[in-house]
């Protein structure tokens, strides 16, 4: 069972922004949040690629056996 989709990856990234904005940060906690910025934008890239992957591999599933049975879970179903 895959507890994230997209809508949850799309709530992280907006919270992030959120805490980047924090006008009442101090310099040391907005470089932590910088850093860690940093590292939920090169994971968010990691699962946007996967993603793109298995759409791919799901639109030739359509086009060369029919149907599909599901469409892969990170995409939402």
């Amino acid at each position: 069972m895959v507890r994230n989709t997209f809508e949850d990856l799309n709530n992280h990234l907006f919270e992030q922004i959120e805490r980047l904005n924090d006008d009442e940060l101090s310099a040391d906690e907005l470089e932590r949040e910088v850093k860690r910025a940093k590292s939920i934008s090169a994971i968010s890239d990691k699962i946007i690629k996967a993603a793109e992957t298995q759409l791919k591999a799901y639109e030739m599933s359509q086009e060369y056996e029919g149907t599909p049975k599901h469409m892969p879970k990170l995409l939402g179903e």
